[in-house]
């Protein structure tokens, strides 16, 4: 294998910010170390949407995802385009007839970023590590969410891991593929926050908070050629100044394009390649039910569900990015889409009449209705970030839901602090963007609307949801689990559990310089030795 020589650590964080005021200002830059502008083939510049500014994979999702997305950190196995597990840091495993005993062999000769070997010690380590954050109150990643186990054994002579689970997996190899079970040297000297060390092509150099990372070539990588020398992954803020690095030159790079005239100008032009795919993603708003939220009622939640245009959302307001739908799951997934029916059909004049005859009405005038004719305007707080267009998703469901006399305040933050108001509950109507398939099948998703689950941040509660989850967890017949999943979707559609903005299709763009950069299924895999300088 070619090793690189290690780099010297050359503080770059000038150059990074003079890259990020070029894109947000529209000023183009020819000399900024990039394949597209300055022709340098060692350094790649990766232009992102911030989605955390922790890299602790136990603090947070979004965290975790980044420690895979960007290359430093890898799993034990790792999803191919169907969303089948292939073998990664574990290079076997098998298990016992009930599913309930699984041993994985820790792949020899790996090793962290640091030069410390991967062992299943190590491994033991980090997933441990995880879960004691959990515990502790300390992250917010919830890995107990996907993996319910007993015991993890380690035997570094054999290089045997062994994990007991307190119920049966269809295939565990598919749970260790997310990457809140990325693996890290949990007993490195560096800040995990800010310097997780894993086994990935990429280390992490120098985190400049909120606007960039610095990475530099794993010397000690396991598999393959490290394309680059460097790498800068540099935050920008919103869409258009993403599309702007690109096209400016100050980027090689970006993930998802977001504005419809940005992305067909990308691809009519012959200066960059595009990779798209229709995944399993559903764009979506949370609607908090707690005792003490508006959208605990049931009148309402509904009226506002039936007053959303979703298919002009979908075809006009975001260009048909995305594909309009009524449930939780895409109906490009086999769980029974077409068989489900649609418990609040847009229509405006419908919504007003239902919150008419419930009693919520405009008393005094002012063009706003509250409850019982109470004189205090019902005010519903909606949280969003500028990411795969729920903005836009955010500003016209907004719109729609104030015309059938609703007031909507519509605030914009960041991913890491819609996360953090997600978990403590302080929002009405909250948009997001989740991969449904996140172990290559929805179980662990539905667990959102699990009443007795921790992941459960909306406060929805149906108990015979409940009770087919619970079926669900057990289950290992594919057929059952398909008729499981399908009543449960009918289930949060006629609860009006979920405002569904509809399916996403992922993109990663590049210049032509660089090849390889291809977007995902799973989208945990931006970063790799894939990308390479074009030949």
């Amino acid at each position: 294998m070619k090793v690189f020589k290690r780099i010297k650590k050359v503080m770059v964080a000038t150059l990074i910010a003079a890259m990020t005021l070029g894109a947000a200002t529209g000023c183009s830059s020819s000399s900024n170390g990039s394949s597209n502008g300055g022709g340098d083939s060692k350094t790649l510049n990766f232009g992102c949407t911030n989605f955390s500014d922790s890299l602790d994979p136990s603090s947070i999702v979004n965290a975790a995802w980044c420690v895979s997305r960007y290359g430093i950190g890898e799993c034990l196995y790792r999803f191919d385009q169907q969303m089948q597990p292939q073998p990664y840091l574990a290079d076997s495993v098998k298990s016992n007839d009930d599913n309930t005993e699984w041993t994985f062999h820790i792949r020899d000769g790996v090793k962290f970023s640091n030069g410390k070997e991967l062992t299943p010690s190590a491994v033991k380590k980090s997933i441990e590590y995880t879960f004691k954050q959990e515990e502790d109150g300390k992250g917010t990643a919830h890995p107990s969410q996907f993996l319910k186990y007993d015991s993890i054994e380690a035997d570094d002579e054999s290089g045997n891991l062994t994990i007991k689970t307190s119920q049966a997996y269809a295939d565990l190899s598919a749970v260790l593929a997310n990457p809140l079970f990325v693996i890290v040297d949990v007993d490195a000297d560096t800040d995990m926050a800010d310097q997780p060390i894993g086994t990935g092509p990429y280390a992490v150099v120098k985190k400049n908070e909120g606007t960039s990372i610095e990475m530099e070539a794993n010397e000690h990588y396991w598999n393959g050629d490290v394309p680059y020398e460097k790498l800068n992954v540099i935050f920008i803020k919103d869409a258009t100044s993403k599309y702007m690095a690109l096209e400016n030159g100050d980027v090689d790079v970006i993930e998802n394009v977001s504005n419809i005239s940005d992305l067909e100008n990308v691809k009519k032009s012959d200066k960059y390649n595009v990779s798209e795919v229709v995944g399993g993603r559903t764009g979506f708003a949370y609607i908090n039910q707690d005792k003490d939220r508006a959208l605990a009622n049931d009148d309402l939640r509904k009226a506002v569900l039936m007053s959303v245009d979703d298919e002009t959302l979908c075809n006009t307001t975001v260009g048909g990015m995305y594909e309009a739908g009524i449930s939780v799951l895409p109906s490009s997934l086999d769980y029974g889409y077409d068989k489900l029916k649609d418990a609040t059909p847009y229509d405006v004049e419908k919504a007003k009449k239902i919150l008419d005859d419930a009693g919520i009405v405009d008393s005094d005038g002012d063009g706003y209705r509250e409850f019982d004719g109470d004189g205090k305007n019902i005010e519903l707080s909606f949280l969003t970030y500028d990411s795969r267009c729920l903005k836009e998703f955010s500003e016209g469901t907004a719109a729609n839901i104030e015309k059938i006399g609703i007031k909507v305040n519509v605030q914009e933050t960041d991913a890491d602090t819609e996360w953090n108001k997600l978990t403590a509950g302080e929002y009405d109507l909250l948009s997001t963007n989740w991969l449904t398939v996140q172990v290559g099948d929805p179980i662990g998703y539905m667990e959102n609307w699990y009443s007795k689950s921790k992941a459960n941040y909306c406060s929805y509660k149906n108990e015979k949801y409940d009770k087919l989850y619970e079926e669900l967890l057990v289950e290992t017949d594919q057929d059952k689990i398909k008729e499981l999943v399908q009543e449960m979707q009918q289930i949060l559609v006629d609860d009006g559990a979920a405002l569904i903005h509809g399916y996403y299709k992922g993109n990663i763009c590049s210049t032509k310089a660089v090849e390889g950069a291809n977007v995902y299924t799973a989208d945990y895999y931006w970063i790799s030795t894939a990308i390479k300088p074009a030949e």
